[in-house]
């Protein structure tokens, strides 16, 4: 569910159902040229689909980082930081093309970083991240 879908009446009732938060991380530069932009943006898109559509129902996606730079995992872990002090339990970053690890940003449950993902051999990617998903929520549910 992306954060516009959420409405005043019924976020009540369905707040406990979305534990996990997804923040989209692009990491443009603001060098890239319009076409370049677009290209970042769709493979952001898609990699987005691997959790939005099967994970429906438990993650709200709220509006994505658009650029980095040197100050950007300070960025991302002070949104985590706040972000989980609003409710959710879980925050994941999801970029399509800068590889960041949790190291990066310690403050998220995961990271996921395309790139990385695909260096581990992990194939398909929607198992893999589908893998890493769960595998978070059970570690966390266990303890």
């Amino acid at each position: 569910m992306k954060f516009s879908e959420v409405d005043e009446q019924t976020w009540p009732e369905l707040q406990p159902y979305f534990d996990t938060c997804v923040i989209p991380y692009t990491g443009l530069s603001g060098r890239e040229t319009p076409l370049e932009v677009t290209s970042a943006l769709e493979r952001l898109r898609d990699f987005m689909d691997l959790v939005e559509v099967p994970f429906k129902g438990r993650v709200v996606t709220y509006p994505a980082i658009q650029y980095g730079g040197e100050s950007a995992t300070k960025l991302l872990n002070d949104i985590c930081h706040n972000v989980k002090f609003s409710g959710f339990r879980y925050v994941i970053i999801m970029t399509a093309d800068i590889e960041l690890s949790q190291s990066d940003v310690p403050e998220s449950a995961l990271v996921l970083s395309q790139p990385r993902i695909k260096a581990s051999g992990d194939n398909p990617l929607s198992a893999a991240v589908a893998r890493l998903i769960s595998e978070l929520w059970k570690k966390e549910e266990g303890s």
